[in-house]
């Protein structure tokens, strides 16, 4: 098996609530739309988020359910900056995300906070001067420089 991973897929309660959250208050353009059932966004070179309605997705991939408790699993958006961790967060907030942690300096030395979309899937917003990605898509990842 391909060391890749092309498709993060978010089983959502509400997709239309979803749509609402991520396209029209986050902004980003759909690559497709299956109207109440998924919906796909690229996210980066070769990769796409989806937002699968659960009771859809439950169809194909088995029981899959929501609890009071949030999903073990963060999905992260690195910044340029410091300061843009703060000001993307506020954006999600802006656009119907609940806020979990707001920007803070960490003791890895870097700054990040979260946030969770309207399913309960956290979100980290970081900044890590030592994260860049090339040209090509590779991630590289060496020591934080800033702190």
């Amino acid at each position: 098996m391909d060391q890749k991973v092309t498709v993060i897929t978010l089983g959502v309660r509400e997709l239309e609530r979803s749509r609402r959250f991520y396209v029209d208050g986050l902004g980003w353009e759909p690559t497709m739309e299956v109207p109440g059932e998924v919906i796909f966004i690229q996210v980066a070179g070769g990769q796409l988020l989806a937002l699968w309605e659960v009771s859809e997705m439950a169809r194909e991939a088995g029981h899959v359910g929501h609890s009071a408790k949030a999903p073990p699993i963060t999905i992260g958006h690195n910044v340029d900056s410091a300061e843009d961790v703060g000001r993307v967060i506020n954006e999600a907030v802006t656009a119907g995300a609940s806020l979990i942690s707001p920007a803070t300096r960490t003791n890895w030395g870097g700054t990040n906070g979260y946030f969770a979309d309207p399913d309960g899937f956290r979100w980290e917003v970081a900044h890590n001067s030592g994260f860049r990605v090339t040209a090509d898509g590779k991630v590289h990842m060496g020591p934080i420089k800033d702190h």
